[in-house]
C-alpha cells in the first residue's frame, strides 16, 4: 500500500467544483467492447450517474470516476467490467452513511474490502457458470471527497496526475511483469510498449488469482490539478509525453477525454479504448 499522503494542499471545498469528461470507443479492430466506465456521486442515501460530461460542486456529496477492462471468453470479458463497476454503487454509499455516524473505516480499508469484494464475486460466477470460467477485469478508481482523491487499482489500466504545479504522474502501478521492469529502470518506455509480455497480468479481479493485493493510496488536492483514469488501449496509442501535452494544453476538460480517445484510436486502435479525465476547478459562484 502506498503512503496515503502522497501531496497535500490548503483549500476551501465550499469553493471547489469538479469538471469531467468520459469516452470509450471499441477500437478499430474489435467488434465488442470489454470496457466500462463509471461516473456517479453519492451521499449515504442516494446514488447519481452522471454523464460522460459534467460539472459539479465539490462539497455534500462524494464523487467516483472508474474504468476497468474486461477479460475472458466469449462475452464474459464485457460481463466482467460491467460488474466491476456495478458493484462499486452498492458498496460506497453504504460506507459513507457508516462514516457519516462515525462507525466507517478510512479508505485504506474501504477500497481494499472494495476490491476483495468484486474479486470474491466474479471468482464465484467463474466456479458457478462454465461461460464465465477464467473471467476476470482490471480496474482503476478516483474517489473524490472536498479534501482528497482516493485511488484504488489492479491491473494494467493506469491513473496518471498532472497537478497545477508539478510533474505529470503515473500514480498506479502496472501489474505486469513488463511493469515492475520499467519501474524498476530496467526498461524504457519503448522497451516496455514493444516487449512480448506486455500484456500478460500477474494481479487482476477473478481470472482465477486467489490472492489480490491492489494499489491503494491518496492525493490530496487543490484546483487546476487534473486526472485521467485509461483503459490500456489508449496508452498503446499515445505514448506518456504525448498524453501529458495533450492534458497541459487542451483548455477544455470537457474536450479531453475524445481528443485523447481518438488520437489513440487513430495511431493504433488495436484494442478498446476509454479515457476520463476529471480536473478541480474553483466553483463558479452565483451572482450576488
Amino acid at each position: 500500500m502506498s503512503d496515503p499522503a502522497l501531496h497535500s494542499h490548503n483549500q476551501s471545498p465550499a469553493t471547489t467544483q469538479l469538471v469531467w469528461s468520459g469516452m470509450t470507443h471499441c477500437g478499430r479492430f474489435r467488434k465488442n467492447n470489454e470496457d466500462s466506465f463509471l461516473a456517479l456521486t453519492f451521499d449515504g442515501h442516494h446514488v447519481n450517474y452522471l454523464g460522460k460530461i459534467g460539472e459539479a460542486p465539490l462539497a455534500a456529496m462524494d464523487f467516483v470516476f472508474a474504468i476497468s477492462d474486461g477479460m475472458g471468453g466469449a462475452n464474459s470479458g464485457e460481463f466482467a467490467s460491467k460488474i466491476a463497476v456495478e458493484k462499486i454503487t452498492k458498496l460506497l454509499p453504504r460506507s459513507f452513511r457508516m462514516g457519516a455516524r462515525g462507525l466507517g473505516s478510512d479508505f485504506a480499508d474501504i477500497l481494499p474490502e472494495l476490491y476483495t469484494a468484486i474479486h470474491n464475486e466474479m471468482i464465484k460466477l467463474g466456479q458457478c457458470y462454465e461461460e464465465c470460467s477464467g473471467m476476470g477485469a482490471t480496474l482503476s478508481l478516483c474517489w473524490f471527497t472536498p479534501e482528497w482523491m482516493y485511488f484504488g487499482h489492479i491491473g494494467d489500466s493506469r491513473i496518471y496526475y498532472l497537478p497545477k504545479i508539478g510533474d505529470f504522474t503515473q500514480l498506479t502501478h502496472d501489474h505486469t511483469h513488463v511493469g515492475w521492469l520499467r519501474r524498476k529502470g530496467r526498461i524504457n518506455e519503448r522497451e516496455a510498449r514493444t516487449h512480448p509480455q506486455r500484456n500478460s497480468l500477474n494481479q487482476a479481479l477473478g481470472a482465477g488469482n486467489q490472492i489480490i493485493d491492489p494499489h491503494i493510496g491518496a492525493v490530496g488536492c487543490q484546483p487546476g490539478d487534473r486526472f485521467l483514469i485509461c483503459s490500456d488501449g489508449l496508452t498503446d496509442g499515445l505514448w506518456d509525453k504525448r498524453i501529458e501535452e495533450l492534458l497541459r494544453t487542451t483548455a477544455s476538460t470537457h474536450d479531453l477525454a475524445r481528443l485523447l480517445v481518438e488520437e489513440s484510436v487513430a495511431e493504433s486502435g488495436r484494442d478498446n479504448t476509454t479515457a476520463v479525465v476529471i480536473e478541480i476547478m474553483p466553483a463558479t459562484l452565483p451572482p450576488s
